[in-house]
C-alpha cells in the first residue's frame, strides 16, 4: 500500500489546526465551559462585535454546541464623505449593529481611514418550544470597568467603584431617568434611572450629569461622567442597585468579569 507523502500528511494536519483554531477560524463550535468573552479573547475579535453578528443579547450567554459566527471576515475603511448610517445601508447590516460592533457613540462619529467591522447577520432559526414567561428583572451591566473599591454591606447600601475623573458612567439597564440633580447629602451630582417593575439604579459622585429627568436611556448609553461630588475623598462612582425600595447588593445581580 502507498503511504501518504510526508508533505501531504503535514499539510493536512495544518488544515485540521487551522480548522479548530480560534485565532483564524469563522465560526466555532461552543464547547462545555466557555462564555462569550473567552470565545472573543482566544479568536482576537471584541465580544461585542460578535454578539452583534449572532443577534446575542445581555447577558450574551451561550449554550454547549452553539455555533457562532466570527466576524473578521468583512471590513470597511472609510472614505472621504461616508457616514456610519451610509456604511450600514451599503452593507445591509443595522446601523445599530455596526455601532455596537466598533464602539460607537450617537450621533455616530465616523473619520476617514477608520477601519470598521462589518457585523455579519446570521438568521435566527425558529423553534418549536414554547415562549418563556416575560422576564420583569432587569439583565444589568457594570456602568464602569474599574474595580471595586468598597463592597456592599448592611452598613454600605451599594458598590464604590474606582474611576478616572471624566471617565464615561453608563447606564446599567434601560430605563427612565427619575432624578438628574445635585443629591446635597452625601452624593453630589446623582443620578437615578428607574428600569420599571420596582427595579432603579443609582450614580453617585459624578463630576457631571449628561442626562435630564425622563429621558429614555438604553443600556450602555451614557449618563454621566465619573468624578468625586459630593462627599467622596477620591474619585469613584457609587453604584445601587433597589428593588421596591430595598438596597440589592449590586455584584449578585451584575455578569462576571472576564479575566
Amino acid at each position: 500500500m502507498r503511504r501518504p507523502a510526508p508533505l501531504a500528511l503535514a499539510a493536512a494536519a495544518l488544515l485540521l489546526v487551522a480548522a479548530g483554531n480560534p485565532a483564524t477560524e469563522t465560526r466555532h463550535t461552543v464547547e462545555e465551559g466557555e462564555t462569550l468573552g473567552g470565545i472573543a479573547n482566544r479568536a482576537g475579535v471584541e465580544k461585542a462585535a460578535i454578539a452583534a453578528a449572532n443577534g446575542l443579547v445581555e447577558p450574551y450567554a451561550v449554550q454547549a454546541g452553539q455555533v457562532l459566527v466570527i466576524p473578521r471576515q468583512r471590513s470597511h475603511t472609510v472614505k472621504a464623505g461616508e457616514t456610519a448610517f451610509g456604511i450600514a445601508l451599503k452593507y445591509d447590516v443595522p446601523l445599530d449593529n455596526l455601532a455596537i460592533a466598533n464602539g460607537l457613540e450617537k450621533p455616530y462619529p465616523v473619520q476617514i481611514g477608520q477601519q470598521l467591522i462589518i457585523p455579519a447577520q446570521v438568521a435566527q432559526a425558529p423553534t418549536a418550544t414554547a415562549r418563556p414567561a416575560p422576564r420583569t428583572e432587569p439583565y444589568f451591566r457594570w456602568p464602569h470597568d474599574g474595580r471595586v473599591l468598597l463592597p456592599f454591606s448592611p452598613t454600605h447600601d451599594g458598590i464604590d467603584i474606582a474611576v478616572q475623573t471624566g471617565d464615561m458612567v453608563r447606564a446599567a439597564a434601560s430605563g427612565t431617568v427619575v432624578f438628574a440633580d445635585n443629591e446635597p447629602t452625601r452624593f453630589g451630582r446623582q443620578v437615578l434611572i428607574d428600569h420599571g417593575n420596582g427595579w432603579q439604579t443609582s450614580y453617585g459622585h459624578l463630576s457631571r450629569i449628561t442626562v435630564r429627568k425622563g429621558d429614555v436611556i438604553k443600556t450602555g448609553e451614557r449618563i454621566g461622567l465619573a468624578g468625586a461630588a459630593g462627599t467622596a475623598t477620591r474619585p469613584e462612582l457609587h453604584f445601587e442597585i433597589r428593588h421596591d425600595g430595598k438596597d440589592i447588593d449590586p455584584k449578585s445581580k451584575l455578569p462576571p468579569r472576564d479575566k
